[in-house]
C-alpha cells in the first residue's frame, strides 16, 4: 500500500501560526483577536516608557544615589506638580518659539524645494548659497541674532527656522524629483494641465518624502528653541533649565526635561496625524 504524502503522523504536534489561528476562528473571535493585538501594539510605547522610569527608580533606590546627582522619579513628579504654574508659563513661550520657527520653515522650505527641483536655473543659483549657509555653525551666529534682534522671541524664531530649514528643504527637493518622467509624459498625452499634474500626481508622490523631512525638522525644532534660549533669554524652558543647573537644582532640571519631552511627543503626534490625514493611500496600502 502506497503511503499518502499528505497524511501526517498523529503523534506529531504542529504549531499553528497566529494568522492561521485567526483564520480558523469564527469571525467574531477573529475580530476580537485583531482588536486585542492592535491594542497591545499601541500600548508598547507607553509600556516601554514605564519600564524606563521603573529602571530609573530602581537604580536610585538600589545604589542609594543622592538627589543632588540623580533625583528619583517620584521627587521629579512632585516638583512638576509644585512648580506647574512656573513650568506652564515658560513652556508657552518655548512652544510659541517652536511653532513659529517650525511653521516658518514649512512655509519657506517646501515651495523653495519645488522651485529648485523643477528649475535648473534655481538649482544653480539658489542651492549653493543655501548649502553654504548650512555649513555655518548656527551656534556661532546665534549671538549675532541677539545683537540684531534683541532678547525677544524674534531671535529664537529665526534660529529655530535656520536649524530646521535644511533637512526639510532636502526632503522637498528629493520628493518633487522622485516622480517617474514616464508618468509625466502620460498625463501630458492625456491632456492634463500643469496644475492638474501637480495636484493629482507630483504633489501626492512627493508627500511621503516631504513628511520624512517634516519629522526630522520637528525633532530639531525643540532643540533649536532651547539652544536659542541658552544663548540669551529671560523666559522660556531653556532659561529655567539654565537656572536649575546653575543652582544645582536637579529636580527642577529634570522637571523641565520632562516637559520638553512631552512637547516633543505632542509635536511628533501632530505630524503623524497630519501625514495620516494627507496621505490616505498609504493607509489603504498598509491594510
Amino acid at each position: 500500500m502506497v503511503a499518502n504524502p499528505i497524511a501526517r503522523d498523529p503523534g506529531t504536534v504542529e504549531a499553528a501560526s497566529p494568522v492561521a489561528a485567526v483564520q480558523a476562528s469564527t469571525p467574531g473571535q477573529g475580530r476580537m483577536m485583531r482588536r486585542a493585538a492592535a491594542i497591545g501594539w499601541n500600548l508598547l510605547p507607553p509600556l516601554s516608557f514605564v519600564v524606563i522610569v521603573g529602571c530609573w527608580w530602581a537604580a536610585v533606590k538600589a545604589f542609594k544615589i543622592p538627589p543632588y546627582l540623580l533625583p528619583s522619579p517620584d521627587s521629579v513628579f512632585e516638583r512638576l506638580v509644585a512648580d506647574r504654574a512656573l513650568l506652564w508659563t515658560h513652556a508657552k513661550v518655548t512652544l510659541a518659539e517652536i511653532l513659529l520657527g517650525f511653521g516658518l520653515t514649512i512655509v519657506l522650505a517646501i515651495p523653495l524645494g519645488l522651485v529648485i527641483a523643477l528649475s535648473r536655473v534655481a538649482k544653480q543659483t539658489l542651492y549653493p548659497p543655501i548649502v553654504l549657509l548650512q555649513l555655518v555653525p548656527k551656534i556661532a551666529v546665534a549671538p549675532l541674532f541677539l545683537v540684531w534682534l534683541g532678547f525677544g522671541i524674534e531671535s529664537k524664531v529665526l534660529l529655530t527656522t535656520l536649524m530646521t530649514f535644511f533637512p526639510l528643504l532636502i526632503s522637498s527637493i528629493s520628493g518633487f524629483q522622485i516622480l517617474d518622467t514616464r508618468l509625466l509624459y502620460l498625463t501630458k498625452s492625456m491632456g492634463a494641465s500643469i496644475w492638474q499634474t501637480f495636484r493629482f500626481l507630483r504633489f501626492p508622490a512627493a508627500l511621503p518624502v516631504i513628511f520624512a523631512g517634516v519629522k526630522t525638522s520637528a525633532t530639531i525644532a525643540a532643540t533649536a528653541a532651547i539652544v536659542a534660549e541658552f544663548v540669551g533669554a529671560n523666559e522660556g524652558l531653556g532659561y529655567v533649565l539654565l537656572r536649575g543647573t546653575s543652582t544645582m537644582d536637579l529636580q527642577l532640571t529634570f522637571a523641565v526635561l520632562v516637559v520638553l519631552t512631552l512637547i516633543g511627543i505632542l509635536i511628533n503626534y501632530a505630524v503623524e496625524l497630519a501625514e495620516w490625514a494627507l496621505t490616505p493611500w498609504q493607509r489603504i496600502s498598509r491594510t
